[in-house]
């Protein structure tokens, strides 16, 4: 590396000014030891391998080629390709060739043809200008069904050729036509800018709208990106990449000097390309349609660019526009403001979430974190999952412990659904657990001083019955009349898993650190006995309606003097 950029020694390491990006203090280090590099400024790394790959411009096997020269490493022979090996690779050579001169032929119906006038005067309604026009290599396949076909004869191209690359079909006698009429076409390059495949968009009514080439021996259209031969620098010096779905929403918004923009090739996100940008960049922002076919290609592609590590954004445009419609109503500047406050994914998803499930109830919560989960399953880091998964629990305004470490564990285990335990639904469902009960239950695990004196005032007043902790504290109450100490490690042995998980998650939280004082165990009493009280005030109250219904005079009279015995417990606790 010494070859291409001055090092100097500093500590273990060496450093230098970074040949990637423009520095002026030096933070480029080399560690001789492990062999790798890594700029501190812009993030790049990796051995030499790399490095020469990226500052060469070369391919692996050429960048290991002059490493060796360089080295002094004679490379072992390649052995024989098989006669199977060496026709693939003819075939190959010969579809690539046959698609670069179909590259040639339609830019040429583009700018000099009649027919092809109609196709420019589209182009400049859309927005094209000539440059951006001739920078992107569009055609235009002219209607009459053999034009190409005859220009690829012309130029000496067998039937078998033909047949394999895409460019023609055959109809029902077995004669040839060509696969692309009356249409606008975007070549398909791979990385490297070899052509490989077209995209055409109708011009009239013709169906379907867009037609796509189909798999050949040299297109995959799950392994390639439209335009990542022209963005991949971009992406590499921004170390992100902006994803959308068309042709056209990708010309839009590189001609917005947002050059490091790529596209799917009219099929959904796939592995193989999440894993084509990951060479170049580990940020992404998806710029996809509002409409509802966007949001699911959206949802669908963060699962995978998640998976892969990546962190992601979300661009979100206004309802009934595109990429493409918003820059050409808006402008390149509005459009890259927009992308400026492109939202993280997960508050992008916490919004479709709210948008599709009622968060005033506790069902709708369960039903927005469902919905939430996959995306968060996806995640590869543990500990990124199990913070995300915090944080989620908070942006749900959801304070019952059960249902954080619910949701936690789905996290952690990669499960798509929370699955409460029996007991932890029950406490959710009747959303029992309260912030008294447990600040009481924190002040008897953490301050022995005043304990005694908390549990007789708990075991007089029975202030604890039909709490969502009752069984918590009946086997504190059990273990301080047996004489056994109560502390964290016994009660929890003594309890069910629920409670025990929310028995740990106590001791974590920051109030546990501060012991409790004697008043405000009693002020937490006192709000366990008026919360008790009130709820025999409203079932005394649906007995008064009874009797009154039954006309019940007894009766009445009674429950009526038991309610105003209640009201008089409640005035004192008030």
């Amino acid at each position: 590396m010494g070859d291409y950029v001055r090092l100097k020694k500093s500590g273990q390491n060496f450093m230098g000014l970074c040949p990637f990006h423009s520095e002026k203090t030096p933070s480029f280090a080399v560690h001789p030891v492990k062999q790798i590099y890594h700029c501190f400024g812009c993030g790049v790394g990796g051995d030499v391998f790399s490095f020469v790959m990226e500052l060469e411009r070369l391919s692996f096997p050429e960048a290991l080629k002059l490493v060796a020269e360089k080295a002094g490493v004679r490379l072992p022979e390649r052995r024989p390709r098989t006669p199977e090996e060496a026709r693939a690779t003819q075939q190959r050579t010969r579809l690539v060739e046959l698609h670069e001169r179909a590259a040639a032929f339609f830019a040429e119906q583009l700018t000099r043809t009649q027919e092809g006038k109609l196709a420019r005067a589209y182009l400049h309604d859309r927005g094209l200008t000539d440059e951006m026009t001739k920078r992107f290599s569009l055609g235009y396949a002219p209607g009459s069904g053999d034009a190409l076909l005859g220009h690829l004869r012309q130029g000496g191209a067998s039937p078998e050729a033909l047949a394999a690359s895409g460019l023609v079909n055959k109809d029902e006698r077995g004669a040839l036509y060509d696969r692309f009429r009356r249409r606008i076409v975007f070549p398909i390059a791979t990385e490297s800018g070899r052509t490989v495949a077209f995209g055409g968009r109708a011009l009239g009514d013709d169906l379907p709208k867009y037609l796509n080439s189909p798999e050949t021996p040299i297109y995959r259209k799950s392994r390639i990106l439209y335009n990542l031969n022209r963005a991949r620098e971009p992406i590499r010096r921004r170390n992100y990449a902006v994803l959308v779905e068309g042709y056209l929403d990708c010309i839009a918004v590189h001609s917005a000097a947002v050059e490091n923009v790529v596209a799917t090739c009219g099929t959904s996100l796939t592995d193989d390309q999440v894993r084509l940008l990951a060479r170049s960049a580990s940020n992404v922002v998806v710029s996809f349609d509002p409409d509802t076919a966007g949001q699911a290609a959206t949802e669908r592609s963060l699962n995978l660019l998640l998976e892969h590590g990546f962190q992601v954004r979300v661009l979100v445009l206004p309802a009934g526009t595109d990429p493409d419609l918003f820059i050409r109503e808006k402008g390149a500047e509005a459009y890259r403001e927009q992308l400026k406050q492109s939202k993280p994914y997960l508050d992008y998803l916490v919004e479709r979430a709210r948008a599709q499930h009622d968060w005033h109830s506790q069902d709708g919560k369960i039903a927005a974190l469902n919905f939430l989960l996959p995306y968060l399953a996806r995640v590869p880091d543990k500990i990124r999952r199990a913070e995300w998964a915090s944080e989620l629990a908070s942006r749900l305004a959801i304070e019952e412990a059960l249902v954080r470490e619910a949701l936690r564990r789905a996290a952690v285990e990669r499960r798509s659904e929370i699955k409460l335990r029996p007991e932890a639904a029950e406490v959710l469902k009747s959303g029992a657990v309260k912030p008294a009960e447990r600040r009481l239950l924190q002040i008897l695990l953490e301050n022995e001083e005043i304990r005694a004196d908390v549990l007789k005032e708990l075991e007089d007043a029975s202030a604890h019955r039909g709490a969502g902790l009752e069984a918590v504290f009946e086997q504190v109450l059990a273990l301080a009349r047996a004489g056994e100490a109560i502390t964290l490690e016994t009660l929890s042995e003594r309890v069910g898993e629920a409670e025990r998980r929310l028995l740990f998650e106590l001791s974590f939280e920051e109030r546990a650190r501060a012991a409790g004082s004697l008043e405000e165990a009693r002020s937490c009493l006192a709000a366990l006995q008026r919360r008790k009280l009130e709820a025999k005030l409203r079932e005394l109250q649906r007995g008064i309606e009874q009797a009154e219904q039954a006309k019940d005079t007894q009766a009445l009279r009674d429950l009526l003097t038991r309610k105003q015995n209640l009201r008089k417990e409640l005035a004192v606790l008030d």
